[in-house]
């Protein structure tokens, strides 16, 4: 990436969110980026939870087998396969067998958001994850992603929506906490008007963020046009330096 990008947004993001948390990136990649290996952990784990080492400044990579969850393998591409009692795992549970976690009433609707899925084709390649500022000039980021308070996000929010009269630029589809970072802002990178997405509401994945933080992922490409919108946007507004005082 062009380190020309990288200060550019380091400078604005100083100049109108102070001191909120940096972004993070990820690229799919054959090689490791020159990040660390993820250790896969003893028991499972949420893939979100990894990710805090990233947010602090550690530069990680991830394949299929330093993943601790079979929902996070799905979401990040590298497995098709579903369990058997995927559908009842996701609905009502099998009484007496399997506790289901209800984030949809019946099996037959977990079957119809399965059947409109659509997988990522990573051809088995490492996933890399780096914090903005830690980007160098032969990283190529295809995703950012803000672990953002509402304050912060509602910027986001209302920037990447500035250069289109679209009333959909973000949008939030049901999902993982892995699909809603990873696996939805993947499959919009090269489409023609990319939309960011909002995510982090899946309940199993709410203990591994801290309370009052929304994700927002947006393809490096709307990403790009956001940077640039900024100081002619109402980021330059009497408004936002109203909200800017509350960022902490």
């Amino acid at each position: 990436m062009e380190k020309e990008i990288k200060d550019k947004f380091l400078t604005l993001w100083k100049k109108y969110f102070k001191n909120a948390e940096l972004p993070i990136t990820f690229y799919y990649s054959k090689g490791d980026g020159n990040a660390k290996a993820a250790v896969k952990p003893k028991k499972w784990r949420c893939f979100i939870a990894d990710l805090g080492k990233v947010r602090k400044g550690q530069d990680l990579y991830f394949d299929k087998e330093s993943l601790g969850c079979n929902g996070g393998k799905r979401y990040l591409g590298y497995t098709k396969q579903l369990a058997p009692t995927f559908r009842y795992f996701l609905s009502c549970g099998i009484e007496g067998e399997l506790e289901g976690e209800r984030y949809k009433k019946t099996p037959e609707i977990v079957d119809e958001l399965i059947k409109h899925q659509v997988n990522l084709p990573i051809d088995n390649k490492n996933i890399v994850f780096k914090r903005w500022d830690k980007l160098t000039e032969t990283d190529n980021p295809e995703v950012v992603i803000f672990f953002a308070t509402p304050d912060v996000l509602s910027g986001l929010f209302t920037l990447a929506s500035f250069d289109s009269a679209d009333q959909q630029s973000s949008v939030t589809p049901f999902g993982a906490g892995c699909s809603s970072i990873v696996h939805y802002p993947y499959l919009e990178k090269d489409k023609e008007d990319p939309k960011a997405i909002i995510g982090m509401f899946d309940a199993s994945a709410r203990p591994c963020v801290p309370e009052n933080t929304i994700s927002f992922a947006v393809p490096f490409k709307k990403f790009i046009k956001m940077i640039n919108d900024m100081e002619e946007s109402f980021l330059i507004t009497d408004t936002w330096k109203t909200v800017m005082k509350r960022i902490k």
